[in-house]
Formats: C-alpha cells, structure tokens, sequence
C-alpha cells in the first residue's frame, strides 16, 4: 500500500516549481500512538486505522516498524510521509552497516537524526506531517522519545502523539511506575487505546503492540478490545450540554 503525496498539476503555471512534490496537506493519515518503559524495554501501541479526510478509508496501516537492531519507531500523521521517512532511516541504517565496525546506531541516534530531519524540512516550508515515537534499547539502557513535524522533541517515561497526549498521558502519569512488568504494560496501554477509541473518532477498534528488549523485537497480530457501550454518557452526549455545542 503506497499513499502519494499532493503534488502540482503537470499543466501548472508555476513553471519549475511544477516538478516539486510536497505535501501541501495531511491526505491518508494516522491516529495517535502510546508507547513507554517497562522493566525489561519498551512497548509501543498503535491502530491499524488510515483515515481520509474524516472516513476511515483503510483499515490495516501499521505505523511501527523495526529500525536496526535496537529502535523501534511508531508515527502518526501523514501516511505517506511516514513512508518517506522509513526510506531514509533505510539508507541511514544501510550506510551504518557498511562500516562493518562492530557497532551499530542507538535509539539514542537515531532520534536525534530525526530530530535533525523533521526540523531541516520544517525549515524548507516542506515540512514530513508526522509525529514520531521513537524507542529502543542498547547495551541495557531504555530509551524513549518523540519529535514533532517542525522538529519539537523530548525524552520521557512515556509518551504519546495525537489525542492521546491529552487522553492518554493524563492515566500514564498516574499508573505508571519503572518496575512494571510486561502484562502490567499491555494492560496499560490497552486501557489508553480503549479510551482514545471512545473519545477520538479517527480511531478503530484494530490495534497492534510492539515489545522491544535486548533479545530484540516483537510486534503482536492485529487484534480486538473488548469495549462497553452502554454507559449514559454514550446513550444521550449532549443531555445538560450548554451553548452550540
């Protein structure tokens, strides 16, 4: 599945600027993603949802893949510029690994490079629309971070893009703690994705998650929460609701 970018009309009257290619806005895009520490490496949550506009279009886009050996990287935003950037974490990890040094890039790294790129094509006025996780582990030190489409970034405990910066981060704070284990993670995480699934539209109810530790890499098969519908708030939204609204 390949999303093209909005690109100028081959008849436009803009002379050279006709051939440039950029995303002028969001078209196919992704929802939020959540992802922190636990006590033996890093777990990432996503959906599988690809929205169009406000149609939720496609419904099997991962948004998280294997960087190297040590970082895993979830997105969200435009699903055609997450895979611009893959390409380049390709060619990246590709001129790493002709070095043939023995070593290999951190998460560490390769966040910072992202840092480096999302902020680089923000200043071009051609900015990749995404919001980027990044996390991994190397030589046993635990590494989460994000970055934004104009190149904002900071590490954390946990963190997550979209709407569940605010529904999501609010239940992290309070109920995350260094020593979980890895049933205790994807509880959490699934309870994050069960709110964000009733409170944000572009969600689905088709989500993955990724474990990352030293032995390597995981990403679980797509797979279903269970989820109740019947509280009043759900039955009758705008009872008591005051203005236009």
């Amino acid at each position: 599945m390949n999303f093209m970018a909005s690109k100028q009309p081959e008849n436009s009257l803009l002379g050279p600027e006709a051939d440039s290619q950029r995303t002028l806005y969001p078209n196919v895009t992704g929802t939020s993603v959540v992802a922190l520490k636990y006590k033996d490496g890093i777990l990432m949550a996503a959906d599988m949802g690809g929205s169009y506009g406000s149609t939720l279009r496609y419904k099997n886009v991962e948004r998280m893949k294997a960087i190297g050996k040590h970082s895993l990287l979830g997105a969200s935003g435009e699903i055609s510029d997450f895979q611009e950037i893959l390409r380049y974490l390709d060619d990246l990890i590709l001129y790493d690994n002709m070095w043939d040094d023995g070593n290999s890039l951190g998460p560490k790294e390769v966040h910072n490079y992202l840092t480096r790129l999302m902020y680089n094509r923000r200043n071009k006025f051609n900015p990749l629309w995404n919001s980027l996780v990044l996390g991994g582990i190397k030589n046993g030190e635990k590494y989460l971070g994000t970055v934004s489409m104009i190149g904002v970034n900071f590490e954390d405990d946990h963190v997550a893009t979209g709407f569940g910066n605010h529904l999501a981060r609010p239940i992290l704070r309070q109920e995350w703690h260094e020593n979980l284990s890895f049933e205790d993670g994807v509880r959490l995480l699934e309870k994050c994705m069960r709110v964000l699934l009733y409170r944000d539209r572009s969600a689905i109810n088709k989500l993955q998650i990724a474990k990352i530790t030293e032995e390597g890499m995981t990403i679980s098969q797509p797979y279903s929460l269970k989820t109740y519908w019947e509280f009043s708030a759900f039955e009758n939204p705008t009872q008591g609701a005051v203005g236009s609204w």
